[in-house]
């Protein structure tokens, strides 16, 4: 069976499947997914070591993504029969007085959900959660390098007697592409270069899309911040999951004063890091090439390695970097903290803005005033102040990329109802046999048109004298 019939066979199933779960009570759907919970609970460390295995990761960094998937179930579950329910506007003006106005949501039919390899479980249910429960069948495309973990997840909805409104497809990018052509909606994480493909294949077939592509993202520290914090955020921000994340901190501009402070500590921590325990491997090999040229470039720059630059899968601190680095442009994607010095918080500003990515950012500051200012200033969907990943776990906010890191957002009252279509219904409240706007035109009720629209619609009696 060829990919492009093995994704249209498993899509068409699914697609079956689909109207019956949507025409549950979102309280049963709730309770599906209540069960979906237990069981992930319940298989925690056999997933656990299936992404160890596959991905390298560190135990404590594997034992997150469980407890990420099973909140997202808790919170969305608590708020979709409200976010869901039907709704009545208020009529607003004359012609709509006579109208019961009444919108609905429906869910879109399939929602093919392709994640990449650096968060698979964490990623894939993440989207397919809000998905089933707006009442969508979900195909999951994982990457082929981390596919067990998402496979024997997707297995466990099948265990637990679930409608069978979820499933996977494994292979490469023309495995995705297949996803993308066959789906009502796509969700799609990963590079910038495939989203622009993924984007394009669904302009041309009119569906929509979210993307949540790379980032640079940018960290502030200022001359009144909490160094030692800072230090530490940094170092965890730049090397947790070895660097593999949209959301890593992957530069970092530090005002003249508190610059050397800041190094000494990054440094001191970064040092201090277990190889195995605190930072595991690349997931893709080809990964390692990426970092070890960006450090490289640095180095031949100018740039100072204050621990590690040896190996790419080392955690390293460069000082002393500029714009002209690749580092400093370029999503780095491993456990690398470049360092810059500026002179003052508008310097950090622009340059923290000079990147053609805009996922996230950090602002260290004892004053939340002053941060809070400069957070407006900058160009990314999230800010984080005084912290770092805070934003991965405040599911009440949308989570949105901006410039090239992406398009919609994540979290939120979206997380459900950008998968479904808003369908207005109107009816009529009375009936004559004839409405004032409907033919014959006359002069008369022209004028009665004409005088009621004054009434209810101007300001001042002047106006609705006319």
């Amino acid at each position: 069976m060829t990919p492009a019939e093995s994704v249209s066979r498993r899509v068409g199933q699914l697609r079956s499947h689909q109207p019956a779960w949507a025409a549950l009570p979102v309280a049963s759907r709730v309770r599906w997914l209540s069960d979906y919970r237990d069981w992930l609970w319940d298989n925690q460390s056999r997933l656990e070591r299936l992404l160890i295995e596959e991905t390298g990761k560190p135990a404590t960094e594997a034992g997150l993504e469980i407890p990420y998937v099973v909140q997202a179930i808790n919170y969305h579950s608590r708020r979709a029969s409200r976010l869901l329910a039907d709704r009545r506007p208020r009529p607003h003006g004359m012609l709509a007085i006579t109208k019961r106005q009444l919108i609905v949501q429906r869910p879109y039919p399939v929602v093919g959900v392709i994640t990449p390899w650096n968060f698979p479980l964490g990623l894939s249910l993440l989207d397919a959660v809000p998905a089933l429960l707006a009442g969508c069948a979900v195909v999951v495309k994982p990457s082929e390098l981390t596919s067990s973990a998402v496979a024997a997840a997707v297995a466990g909805w099948t265990e637990i007697g679930a409608p069978q409104v979820f499933g996977m497809v494994g292979g490469d990018g023309g495995v995705g592409a297949e996803v993308v052509g066959a789906v009502d909606f796509i969700q799609f994480t990963g590079s910038a270069r495939t989203g622009r493909a993924v984007a394009r294949a669904a302009a041309d077939r009119l569906v929509p899309c979210a993307l949540e592509l790379g980032g640079k993202d940018a960290m502030i520290v200022l001359d009144d911040a909490d160094i030692e914090r800072a230090a530490n955020a940094a170092v965890w921000g730049a090397m947790a999951n070895c660097g593999q994340m949209c959301v890593s901190v992957e530069r970092v501009y530090v005002e003249a004063p508190v610059y050397d402070r800041f190094l000494a500590a990054a440094a001191g921590r970064a040092a201090e890091l277990r190889a195995g325990t605190d930072i595991g491997g690349f997931i893709n090999p080809a990964q390692g090439d990426v970092v070890a040229s960006h450090v490289e470039d640095a180095l031949a720059r100018g740039a100072r390695a204050l621990v590690g630059g040896r190996r790419p899968g080392d955690a390293t601190v460069l000082a002393d970097v500029n714009h002209a680095m690749v580092c400093m442009a370029e999503e780095t994607f491993g456990p690398t903290l470049p360092v810059m010095c500026v002179a003052d918080e508008d310097e950090a500003i622009h340059l923290a803005n000079d990147s053609r990515y805009g996922l996230s950012a950090v602002v260290f500051s004892g004053d939340r005033r002053r941060a809070e200012r400069l957070a407006r200033r900058l160009e990314a969907g999230t800010v984080n102040i005084n912290d770092v990943f805070a934003n991965l776990f405040t599911l009440a906010l949308p989570q949105s990329g901006w410039k090239e890191s992406g398009l919609g957002a994540r979290g939120g009252s979206d997380a459900v109802l950008k998968f479904c279509r808003s369908q207005a219904i109107v009816s009529a409240r009375v009936m004559p046999r004839r409405e004032l706007t409907w033919y014959p035109y006359t002069p008369v009720r022209r004028a009665v048109l004409h005088r009621v629209s004054r009434l209810l619609g101007a300001r001042g009696l002047r106006r609705r004298l006319g």
